[in-house]
């Protein structure tokens, strides 16, 4: 199994890894810095440094057979081998917008008391649907959203086992996707005073460093569900 550095910490960028294995798309290391496509986040991109100090792209990372994939064109896999050492380096300007982003809509889901239903996280943007029969209003919530994210709460992380998730099934907000499990344990992000729940993503060290959004539009997906539309506001 990949080791997945970025879940102790979310701002390392880069890392020496040993190659494990390459397949017909991607190749698998022993530890990353990478995050793989899922909990509404996209996977993250950037490059590798190969031992005869060769870069190459790295176009996107996801999860296959329970194995943390790196994707990289046929011209890159040609050129790397079991046992190889070589550096693992993100984009990190666009990593930073995602972990911004995904904070960003943590503080949403504090503001809506109302299961989440589904969400999307991009560089620009980001989403949430809630099971919601209420309308919203978007001027109202971009004020209260940015006060949140002014008043820079401290976001920590910490770690309980599936047990103990299990006896605290309200912590779970997000009915679409479920909380990373199978290690025997499940990490929780704390934003404090402001939200606690489950996640696998990556997080801003506090709310103040998201920056200022907008609500840009709130719509109704049928008969219980609002779909909070949120951007930067740069």
């Amino acid at each position: 199994m990949t080791t997945e550095l970025f879940r102790e910490d979310g701002y390392l960028a880069t890392t020496p890894a040993v190659v494990t294995a390459v397949t017909d798309d991607g190749f698998t290391v022993n530890q990353t810095v990478f995050y793989a496509t899922g909990g509404g986040q996209p996977g993250d991109t950037g490059h590798l440094l190969s031992t005869d100090q060769q870069h190459f792209a790295i176009l996107d990372t996801i999860k296959r057979d329970n194995q943390h994939l790196h994707l990289a064109s046929p011209e890159t896999l040609s050129q790397l081998s079991v046992n190889d050492t070589v550096t693992l380096t993100l984009d990190w300007e666009r990593r930073h917008r995602l972990m911004r982003m995904h904070s960003c809509l943590h503080m949403l889901c504090a503001l809506i008391p109302a299961p989440v239903t589904g969400g999307s996280i991009q560089t620009d943007r980001g989403r949430l649907d809630f099971d919601l029969t209420d309308p919203v209003d978007k001027e109202t919530l971009t004020t209260a959203l940015n006060a949140l994210i002014q008043a820079d709460h401290t976001m920590t992380t910490q770690w309980i086992t599936d047990e103990e998730l299990d006896a605290q099934p309200e912590l779970v907000r997000t009915m679409s996707a479920k909380p990373p499990r199978g290690s025997g344990r499940v990490r929780l992000v704390n934003f404090e005073g402001i939200d606690l729940q489950p996640c696998g993503g990556t997080h801003v060290k506090s709310t103040a460093e998201i920056g200022r959004v907008r609500i840009a539009k709130v719509e109704k997906k049928g008969r219980q569900n609002r779909r909070v539309n949120v951007v930067f506001d740069d």
